[in-house]
């Protein structure tokens, strides 16, 4: 969990990482990342080592933030086989929430490897899409805990980009697919200039 003097600037950091995936994530995907690999590793070391106001957590958060930048970073194309793995397992969930059900195991795997077949099939694309749309739920998760609402705050590691948007942000869903929608549409169209030069 991270410190409670900690959560504005986390906050911070996913509103402006989140923008940033969700409009120059393919061309910046290895700082995307390392911002992500940063973020998580940071978090999950802040799990292992439990709330603090400052001292060795804090150590620890940066150490876990930098151990997940360098791996992610190290490992591009396993970065984006994972990118496309989450993208699947964010999808199954995003369907069962829907349905109000936990996700079969197996369907989840399913999930997770058709969306590294695809994404490694279909790379630049699915780079695209998922930083547009996976920045934008970021970038707005950021943007509600900013403002202060308690319920979209990042207090554990597990649970970084809910799933169910916090009671009274129904918008949220709209907001996504608009400014998901606008970031890849923003990236696709910056494509075209460079195909073009070749």
């Amino acid at each position: 969990m991270l410190p409670a003097a900690y959560q504005l600037p986390a906050a911070v950091l996913l509103l402006g990482g989140g923008l940033l995936a969700c409009f120059v994530g393919q061309r910046l995907f290895r700082v995307v990342l390392g911002i992500y690999g940063f973020v998580t590793g940071a978090l999950i070391a802040a799990t292992i080592v439990g709330p603090s106001a400052s001292g060795p957590p804090i150590l620890a958060m940066l150490g876990g933030g930098v151990a997940g930048a360098l791996v992610l970073i190290l490992a591009y194309f396993v970065g984006v086989a994972l990118v496309g793995a989450a993208l699947g397992a964010v999808v199954v969930h995003l369907i069962a929430a829907q349905l109000s059900r936990e996700p079969n195991p197996v369907v989840v795997i399913l999930g997770t490897v058709v969306g590294a077949v695809a994404a490694m099939a279909l790379q630049k694309y699915v780079i695209i899409v998922a930083t547009a749309f996976g920045g934008a739920w970021t970038a707005l998760i950021g943007a509600i805990s900013v403002v202060g609402n308690r319920a979209a705050q990042v207090t554990d590691g597990w649970v970084l980009y809910p799933l169910r948007v916090p009671n009274g942000h129904e918008w949220m869903w709209i907001g996504w697919i608009v400014l998901g929608g606008i970031g890849a549409a923003f990236q696709f169209a910056s494509q075209r200039p460079a195909a073009a030069k070749r």
